[in-house]
């Protein structure tokens, strides 16, 4: 609050202190608004109206003012924070406060009065009509966090906080039985689940645990294995005798596995399978299978059996798009062990339940293994437009769920005599792989590996360097372009919008930001210098500047001005992992 000084002795306090302005501004608005605004900085996310609601709104009988109605003018609330101190409520400006009861109804009011006043911001997205995000910008929301400690509601804000997030921790665990793969609607929380995991592990409060294993599954989808597998370890510790143990495990062994950690892996995924045998519950029972069926392949090992076992489990259960996922991972199991006609008669009874309900990522990742089989049984055109199908349904920013299909159009290119093309193609897709450090399946990759090596045996040495150097430098909609060259492609758009289509791979082949990435990002979209970012985030300036690097590398940009130049008008907004 002391920045952004002068040495100017004329102007108004306001003009020359950063702390001034703002509290020139609050003290402009009524005690409502002011309410409202202190309690929202707990939400350093942001928030949309209904959760801003959940988190400021009193409870029955007036929440954490009860008491304060009749005989208001007689005593100030206080707050009890230690055996001995008694701290009195204020209003935030020093006077004490009658705390004015918050009643869910009036909270959008307030915030669209506090974004007229610049209080709070709107975020920038696709949110649907209705749904709009606001955010405070870090100044204010360190002054309103100050105003919320002298107002003696900061556990009570934080209480509220952590029981609507755990609600919605629990209404997301709901949903099907691979949750771990499934998407998530708590993405745009994850800032605000990760402080509130952190406040809560720093009051040893029950809600920490399934809090933290929503955060860390968030972590999973993202990629951030590290952040995940260490919110894991904690989270096992605490639930040796909950229900949710099998589930933990099974995310610990799918993270493990993504590390090629493989020997952990595999031991957190028995464990799973162990606890969930013994708990007889079907879904979560499929849920720790396929953690084993994966461990297994990551191993180099053949799943079918397990796989097999999981799909028989998945058949009780009534759930169409949880049994075609089933489906589909036997298919690619079998397509291992080299029992193609299996795994394609498996492929026709799943994909069209994939394509009509499936999350983008499943759907991509079984239309590979649909072109994967048509590889294998020699049939390079259809393989072709199902590897073709992926790039242009791969999201934007996910480039890795594109990698093995770039892989398998260079397979295709070789077994058509396209040498140059095949080991384009191949340079380029190891090279995203290297950026954005993930490794593939081992059956997988030894053929790919085999079929580049023949390639290699036919080519002149300094051919093989000059189209690997070629394709390494192929990017973003080069890449795809490249990539999708050929009549193929026409049967494959069906008519689709090309400007929609020519959106999607601007962003193919461009590694995605991480969560703490995206985060660094935004800070330098809002003006704050290295030391400050290292102290908002809590992390070592050198460490802000090697997130800097990888930033402008993915981003293929060099200044901090182009940096919040991409993060103002990247699509989806400026949530971090979109």
């Amino acid at each position: 609050m002391s920045l952004l000084t002068d040495d100017s002795r004329t102007g108004p306090g306001r003009h020359r202190e950063l702390g001034a302005a703002i509290d020139w501004s609050h003290r402009l608005l009524d005690p409502l608004e002011r309410v409202v605004f202190r309690r929202l900085s707990v939400l350093g996310g942001g928030f949309h109206a209904e959760g801003a609601a959940a988190v400021c709104a009193d409870g029955e009988g007036g929440g954490d003012g009860a008491g304060a109605g009749a005989g208001a003018g007689d005593r100030v609330p206080h707050e009890i924070v230690g055996p001995h101190d008694i701290v009195p409520r204020t209003d935030g400006i020093g006077n004490p406060d009658p705390h004015h009861l918050v009643r869910p109804e009036q909270v959008l009011r307030v915030i669209c009065a506090l974004e007229a006043k610049s209080l709070i911001v709107r975020v920038r997205g696709d949110e649907p009509r209705g749904a709009a995000r606001f955010r405070q910008l870090s100044a204010i929301r360190a002054y309103g966090m100050d105003r919320l400690a002298e107002a003696g509601e900061l556990h009570d804000t934080w209480s509220r906080a952590l029981d609507w997030l755990a609600g919605q921790a629990a209404g997301a665990a709901a949903s099907g039985a691979f949750p771990d793969t499934a998407e998530g609607p708590l993405i745009k929380e994850q800032e605000n689940l990760a402080a509130a995991v952190a406040y809560a592990a720093s009051r040893a409060d029950g809600r920490h645990v399934p809090l933290a294993f929503t955060l860390a599954r968030l972590q999973y989808r993202q990629e951030q294995l590290t952040a995940a597998r260490a919110l894991l370890s904690g989270v096992l510790e605490r639930v040796q005798d909950c229900e949710d143990q099998g589930a933990a495990l099974a995310l610990a062994a799918r993270s493990a596995c993504l590390q090629d950690d493989h020997a952990a892996a595999l031991d957190l995924a028995r464990e799973a399978v162990a606890v969930e045998r013994a708990g007889r519950h079907p879904a979560r029972l499929a849920n720790a299978l396929d953690a084993l069926a994966a461990a297994r392949l990551c191993r180099g090992e053949f799943a079918v059996a397990v796989f097999a076992e999981c799909l028989a489990v998945v058949r009780t259960l009534g759930r169409p798009l949880d049994l075609a996922l089933c489906r589909h991972h036997l298919a690619w199991a079998l397509l291992q062990t080299g029992r193609t006609t299996e795994a394609e008669r498996l492929m026709r009874e799943c994909l069209p339940e994939l394509e009509s309900g499936a999350p983008a990522h499943q759907l991509t990742a079984a239309l590979h293994t649909a072109g994967a089989i048509r590889l294998a049984q020699g049939d390079l055109a259809a393989a072709e437009r199902r590897f073709a199908e992926v790039l242009l349904k791969t999201p934007a920013g996910e480039s890795f769920h594109a990698l093995y299909s770039l892989e398998g159009l260079a397979m295709v290119a070789a077994e058509r005599g396209e040498l140059q093309r095949s080991l384009r193609l191949y340079a380029a897709a190891a090279a995203i792989r290297r950026r954005i450090d993930t490794e593939p399946e081992a059956h997988w990759w030894g053929q790919v590996e085999s079929v580049v090596a023949r390639v290699k045996e036919r080519v002149h040495p300094s051919g093989v360097s000059a189209a690997m150097a070629a394709g390494r430098r192929l990017r973003g909609a080069r890449l795809v372009a490249y990539a999708l060259r050929g009549t193929q492609v026409r049967s494959v758009v069906h008519g689709s919008d090309h400007d929609e289509i020519r959106g999607r791979i601007a962003t193919i082949g461009q590694p995605p930001l991480t969560g703490r990435e995206s985060a660094v990002a935004e800070l330098v979209a809002e003006g704050m210098t290295n030391q400050q970012i290292a102290s908002h985030l809590g992390l070592s300036k050198s460490t802000v500047a090697a997130h800097l690097d990888r930033v402008r590398d993915k981003l293929g940009v060099r200044s901090r001005t182009q940096i919040a130049v991409r993060i103002a008008v990247r699509p989806g907004g400026s949530e971090p992992g979109n």
